[in-house]
């Protein structure tokens, strides 16, 4: 099989067609040299609307002026004419000339076209610098030229990968001999090597774009200084620091405004009997929320049946302080207030009748010191759960039967009312054990009611 060598070296006249391609890039490839020269100077673009209208002498005549004063759009254009031999005859020399002055200048395009004609005319070494560095910025002929040498490793190093990525560089650019070449590299490039050079051409693309921003922003022109200000500044001494400084005065913080005294209290108005009643229902509340608290922090227990018992009204003697409710009933919404309590008992305890739905007796206790409630007999215990706490005794009494009905085990309790100055608090006794009370509570806590367990 002929040797891909033998090929590459067979077409040494392939950069030639390569700069047959640039015939456009004065004429129809302007905007690529062109433009930038007509941003530069009115003349030169004078000059490229010339070249485009065909009058390739007119064109000439306007840059070679600007070219010998060192405008490197100019030198440029006139390097293409000279290349492809329009409005002056074709002559290569005179072309790489051009191409030199504008390269030396920044000129991208001129040093890509100088490489290509030093590569043309057989002067490989000197052409392989400007070869390389105008592919590492993404030039498709450069690319091509470049990947032919990698592959061959006569003008390069060897590098089978990235010569099969340079040559798809080229070729994805439009170049068509690269294309063709790309083929032949299918059929002379192993798969993993041709994959390798796949592999590389991400990063290619990225490094070109840099290679690119660098070379433009190395031949951009340096910003101008600027001119030195008309003002005349006048150098003043070194101050030496404390010489001639006086502090301030140190001023005296000013006096605080005396104190306004607060006005004298009113006395308090006599209460009505409807403001009583709501002084009444706000302490019955206050001991509600009292109980309320105590009540959350018992443990919950099962429920004990007990023995019934008759209600009875008991007042606690003076010693032995009340201990808070834990509900009562809210005063009614529309409609007028219940009247007022008398404040003092009866000096002659007096049996209640009990309630009609009720078959129970109801002994109601003098709170007289020389007349004690009645005590529990002999072997009960203590322990008691209280219910709630009211401002009206009759709410008690109701709250009695609701409970009665609700839990059998409470109808086999015995019940009390406790006065406590105008709250009566409902209470149920008497339980073996604070167990047995914790137990009944925890019964009536299930249902949402209020309830809590109580030493007498």
């Amino acid at each position: 099989m002929r040797s891909y060598r033998t090929l590459l070296l067979a077409a040494p006249l392939i950069p030639a067609v390569l700069l047959a391609a640039p015939a456009l890039a004065a004429t129809k490839a302007a905007p690529n040299a062109a433009p930038p020269a007509a941003a530069a100077a009115p003349d030169v673009k004078a000059g490229v609307d010339a070249w485009e209208a065909g009058d390739y002498a007119k064109a000439v005549a306007v840059w070679r002026p600007l070219a010998i004063t060192g405008d490197p759009d100019a030198q440029f254009n006139l390097g293409q004419a000279y290349k492809l031999g329009r409005g002056v005859p074709a002559d290569l020399g005179q072309a790489e000339g051009w191409y030199r002055r504008a390269a030396k200048q920044g000129h991208l395009q001129a040093e890509d076209n100088l490489g290509l004609v030093l590569f043309t005319a057989n002067r490989r070494d000197e052409a392989m610098p400007f070869i390389t560095r105008s592919a590492e910025r993404g030039e498709p002929r450069a690319q091509y030229v470049l990947g032919t040498a990698m592959f061959n490793g006569d003008l390069a190093a060897k590098d089978w990968p990235r010569a099969y990525a340079l040559t798809k560089r080229a070729s994805d650019a439009g170049l068509g001999i690269a294309s063709a070449r790309l083929a032949q590299l299918d059929r002379l490039i192993p798969l993993d090597q041709r994959q390798r050079g796949l592999a590389l051409l991400p990063e290619m693309e990225k490094n070109e774009q840099r290679a690119r921003l660098a070379a433009v922003n190395a031949a951009a022109p340096e910003a101008p200084k600027s001119a030195p200000s008309p003002v005349q500044t006048a150098s003043l001494p070194a101050s030496v620091p404390g010489t001639l400084y006086t502090p301030p005065p140190v001023l005296a913080p000013a006096p605080a405004p005396a104190p306004i005294p607060a006005p004298a209290p009113k006395p308090a108005a006599p209460l009505s009997p409807a403001a009583q009643h709501a002084a009444a229902a706000a302490a019955e509340a206050a001991a509600n929320a009292d109980v309320a608290t105590a009540a959350a922090k018992e443990a919950p227990a099962d429920t004990v049946q007990t023995a019934p018992g008759a209600i009875r009204v008991v007042a606690p003697p003076p010693s032995q302080p009340a201990a808070p409710g834990t509900s009562y009933a809210a005063p009614p919404e529309k409609g007028p207030l219940p009247p007022a309590e008398t404040s003092a008992p009866p000096p002659t305890p007096a049996p209640a009748p009990a309630p009609a739905p009720v078959q129970q007796k109801v002994v109601v206790a003098t709170p007289k010191a020389a007349q004690p409630a009645p005590a529990p007999a002999a072997g009960k215990s203590p322990w008691r759960v209280q219910l709630g706490a009211f401002g009206v005794e009759a709410n008690a009494r109701n709250l009695w039967r609701s409970v009665e009905k609700a839990y059998p085990a409470a109808a086999a309790r015995q019940p009390y009312l406790v006065k406590s100055g105008k709250l009566t608090r409902l209470q149920v006794g008497d339980f073996a054990s604070k167990a047995d009370a914790e137990s009944f509570c925890s019964a009536v806590k299930k249902d949402g009611r209020p309830c809590l367990v109580v030493d007498r």
